[in-house]
């Protein structure tokens, strides 16, 4: 695999057994190797023209790029929120040990 099929995927929710009840059942799931869950944090944002701040709790998940459409489909149907945070983020290089782990414990 190359640095660009290992990926970081972010997602915010507003509650913290929300955050962790994510993670794991993404780890269940298989659609993603490992998760961290860290927050509160302050998030600033625009919604339905009014600017809004609020405590949120970020799930930091850890996955490859044949099973973000996975791991995607799954937050979409997991998560609470109309609109969730979604993003992806390339690992362009780490540990060979635990890349090559993150990709046996996201094995359909």
């Amino acid at each position: 695999m190359s640095g660009a099929d290992w990926l970081t995927v972010l997602t915010t929710t507003d509650d913290q057994g929300r955050a962790e009840a994510l993670a794991r059942g993404a780890i269940e799931a298989r659609v993603a190797a490992c998760a961290q869950v860290s927050g509160p944090v302050t998030s600033v944002y625009r919604w339905k023209g009014e600017v809004r701040t609020a405590p949120e709790w970020q799930v930091l998940f850890k996955t490859t790029g044949a099973r973000y459409d996975a791991l995607e489909a799954y937050l979409r149907e997991a998560h609470d929120y109309d609109t969730p945070e979604i993003i992806a983020t390339p690992i362009v290089r780490g540990s060979a040990d635990y890349l090559r782990w993150l990709e046996e414990e996201t094995a359909p």
